[in-house]
């Protein structure tokens, strides 16, 4: 079930924005397989990003596995590969030998900096690549370092999803063209793409090259965080000026100075009111008061705290596979429902390369040659 229900993807394994990619493929329904390098990793059920496909373990240095590894690639529609450029040319897997073997097959690469350039054979990690776009230096509190936002704009909002948007691209356009492609989806790339809104806000001269100064960077009081009187934190996203009035009523602050709410040169005075303001009562007890109104509320929830709110489970934004608490696969489809995703699996090669073609003599061939 799922929308890409019928779609066959191989997998090399990778760390990172690869796995994850995979993962969003899988989780609509494309069969993934995934190769794993023979003597690799352990995979357990807490291995989120590993979820939903069956794997088979080659050693790609013998000829039998590439040849192997070939094999499978003839009858996918989609590859994802994250290593450096030009190693899988040298697997003998590389786009090139592939697609002159299957030519509409969708050859998805993912790398930091992208396949050429002068960085492209610099190791990197996500760190590095949303340094390079503006991201990282646009994200802090003000006369403070930058903060990385974990890795979620490099390896996973700028790699990953861009990475599997482009493969999805490109499956359409084979129904048409009968043709494959390349996919050569970039960190950078992809992070810059993310940094279109800001780039235009700040040629319209709205949005300052700085860190903690413009409206949603913590610059101002209203689209801020704060501590509550429990040591907890809330989220404040009163931006129009419905909601901020809403703001303003529920904390009791109308008709006082806060009514100047785009006077930037008092935002830094205001945020610091609007915090003692704030750490007056509890968590809880904003919630009573804001949770669900017009003044864009929401309390900052911990990673245990989230699959637990009344809202996220109510829409089952949380499922639990294998004993193990994790996001539920995303967006929803009215028609075409994927069905629940399974745990990590370990590679399981003879039955998988059964089930794509390989004859029992040609799985004991390679078995007797080391290759899986």
């Amino acid at each position: 079930m799922g929308p890409l229900a019928g779609i066959r993807v191989v997998e090399f394994a990778a760390i990172g924005p690869a796995p994850f990619a995979a993962m969003l493929l899988s989780d609509m329904g494309a069969e993934v397989i995934r190769i794993d390098r023979k003597g690799g990793r352990v995979f357990r059920n807490t291995d989120v990003t590993y979820r939903g496909r069956r794997a088979v373990a080659l050693d790609m240095k013998k000829p039998e596995a590439a040849g192997a590894a070939l094999r499978l690639i003839d009858r996918a529609d989609a590859l994802i590969e994250g290593f450096r450029p030009g190693v899988m040319e040298r697997l003998g897997v590389g786009p090139e030998t592939c697609l002159a073997r299957n030519p509409r097959l969708v050859y998805g690469r993912m790398t930091g900096w992208g396949q050429e350039g002068p960085l492209a054979q610099a190791p990197g990690h996500d760190i590095n690549y949303i340094a390079l776009t503006g991201a990282l230096h646009a994200i802090g509190h003000a006369g403070d370092k930058p903060v990385p936002p974990l890795n979620l704009v490099g390896d996973f909002g700028g790699g990953a999803l861009y990475l599997a948007f482009g493969i999805v691209c490109a499956l359409l356009e084979t129904r048409h063209s009968g043709k494959g492609q390349v996919i050569d989806a970039a960190m950078t790339d992809g992070a810059s793409s993310l940094m279109s809104a800001f780039y235009g806000l700040t040629a319209l001269g709205f949005w300052h090259d700085g860190r903690g100064v413009n409206l949603l960077d913590s610059g101002a009081h209203f689209y801020n965080t704060y501590e509550t009187k429990d040591g907890k934190w809330i989220a404040l996203g009163s931006l129009e000026p419905q909601f901020y009035r809403a703001l303003l009523e529920a904390a009791g602050l109308a008709g006082t100075e806060f009514e100047a709410q785009m006077d930037r040169k008092r935002w830094p005075e205001l945020t610091r009111r609007l915090a003692l303001v704030v750490k007056e009562k509890t968590r809880d007890e904003w919630d009573a008061i804001m949770l669900g109104s017009d003044v864009c509320y929401a309390p900052v929830l911990s990673l245990a705290e989230a699959p637990l709110h009344p809202h996220n489970r109510a829409r089952n934004t949380f499922t639990e596979i294998d004993g193990v608490v994790q996001p539920a696969p995303a967006p929803r489809f009215s028609r075409t429902i994927p069905d629940a995703p399974h745990p990590p699996r370990p590679p399981q090669s003879a039955d998988v390369l059964a089930a794509w073609g390989f004859s029992p003599a040609e799985i004991a061939e390679l078995e007797a040659a080391g290759a899986i």
